[in-house]
């Protein structure tokens, strides 16, 4: 049981280690609504078969959600706590370039 939930944990990671999934992730926050997968398309300059591909990943691990409206089908993020994950990856980013900063002046100062 305890291989399995690491496993799940690992597909759950690689579901958003892709440069394009973390953007579908990014515009559905910033809409805070459901969003056109037309829309997307737009926003994020992609094919629409690219996009369905991204969007099929992270709907498998359950991290978007969709639903139709008439023709058009909207999603949203079904958990908003992996925007958490997002920030925190983003200050530890942030934090590894201070200190990667850090050690440049340190080196330019020999």
């Amino acid at each position: 049981m305890k291989e399995q939930i690491i496993s799940m944990k690992s597909d759950f990671f690689k579901a958003l280690a892709h440069p394009t999934r973390v953007r579908i992730l990014e515009q559905l926050a910033r809409r805070k609504e459901e969003v056109c997968v037309c829309e997307l398309i737009d926003d994020l300059e992609i094919e629409q078969s690219n996009l369905s591909q991204h969007l099929s990943i992270l709907r498998k691990q359950q991290i978007i959600v969709s639903t139709k409206v008439g023709l058009k089908v909207m999603y949203r993020i079904k958990y908003p706590e992996v925007l958490i994950i997002l920030d925190k990856v983003q200050e530890i980013l942030a934090q590894q370039f201070r200190e990667g900063e850090a050690l440049m002046r340190h080196l330019a100062e020999r």
